[in-house]
């Protein structure tokens, strides 16, 4: 509940205000427990959320423990007044990870460009803009601030933080294969960049890292789920890949849509096919063997042709 930003705090989880009193605020949960439970139409994941939530704010104690995480700096300290910022011992850190010395000699994937770089820099704008000018905003990281934004800052936030899990995941490829980051794919904006191109012996891949903050699946060769609120990511996805194909004359042998593990009911979901390239829904932690094995359906790549597709890329891929 608490790594990515667009996950529901324990007071949304419950369905209150976080000004509820206390009698309210157990009226909801036993609400809230009934609904999640499996035997009344829930699921277990729904009912371990709701008690989570309530392990974070059922107690005087621990309520006023999450608050004043909840009131640092920032928008989010007007809901409950200015408190001395800190916040609780599981609050996320979604800060930029400091690179950390290898220490394994393992030859690792070639790599390029940089990871989540524009949506971090979108998000840094978005917030200041959102938060006001002349207003200090010493962590633009803080708990309390993020679970206070729009959800269209933490969404940028999110894709940042997507991207770069993927690139850690691809990392780990081998020295068999070269991946490009953040590549321009001709258009303005977040629907003109590629998160990831993966080439290796087992083709080539055109990747979208994404947190639609719920459960979605693949039908046929588009994506469904609630959480999507009428976006189309592999329709999105393929107008990228063709305008690589168009620049490079290479042709992606799969499209590639990355999740967190708990965002897709399955590791692997093969659907159709987009010109060629055969679509799937990948959990996150499945990527780098998904791609390591080759998509069931999809085309692999010769020794040579691999390095003449790689000259072509490495002349014609730019960042954004």
């Amino acid at each position: 509940m608490a790594e990515s930003p667009l996950a529901a705090s324990p007071y949304e989880l419950l369905g209150v205000a976080a000004t509820a009193d206390d009698d309210t605020l157990r009226r909801a949960y036993r609400r809230a427990l009934r609904a999640a439970h499996p035997d009344t139409g829930g699921s277990t994941a729904k009912f371990d959320a709701v008690q989570r939530a309530w392990e974070l704010i059922g107690t005087p104690a621990a309520r006023a423990a999450y608050d004043r995480g909840l009131s640092g700096n920032g928008r989010g300290a007007h809901a409950h007044g200015r408190a001395a910022s800190g916040a609780h011992s599981d609050a996320p850190n979604w800060a930029p990870r400091p690179q950390t010395p290898r220490t394994d000699s393992r030859p690792m994937a070639r790599s390029y460009g940089h990871p989540g770089g524009l949506a971090r820099e979108h998000y840094l704008g978005r917030i200041r803009e959102w938060v006001g000018r002349g207003v200090a905003l010493p962590d633009p990281y803080d708990t309390a601030l993020v679970r206070s934004a729009p959800a269209d800052i933490r969404r940028i936030l999110a894709e940042a933080l997507a991207e770069e899990a993927s690139a850690r995941s691809l990392a780990s490829l081998g020295i068999a294969f070269t991946i490009w980051h953040d590549v321009d794919a001709g258009a303005r904006g977040f629907a003109g960049k590629l998160d990831h191109l993966v080439l290796g012996p087992t083709g080539l891949f055109a990747v979208e890292s994404a947190d639609f903050g719920g459960l979605v699946s693949l039908k046929r060769t588009e994506l469904v789920g609630q959480p999507l609120a009428g976006a189309h990511p592999v329709h999105d996805l393929a107008a990228q890949a063709k305008a690589i194909q168009r620049a490079a004359r290479v042709k992606p042998t799969a499209l590639l849509v990355v999740v967190p593990d708990e965002q897709a009911a399955v590791p692997l979901e093969i659907g159709g096919s987009v010109r060629g390239a055969v679509v799937a829904l990948v959990r996150r932690s499945r990527l780098a063997s998904a791609i390591r094995e080759g998509i069931p359906g999809s085309a692999h790549t010769g020794g040579t042709e691999v390095m003449e597709v790689r000259a072509r890329l490495q002349q014609t891929v730019r960042f954004v």
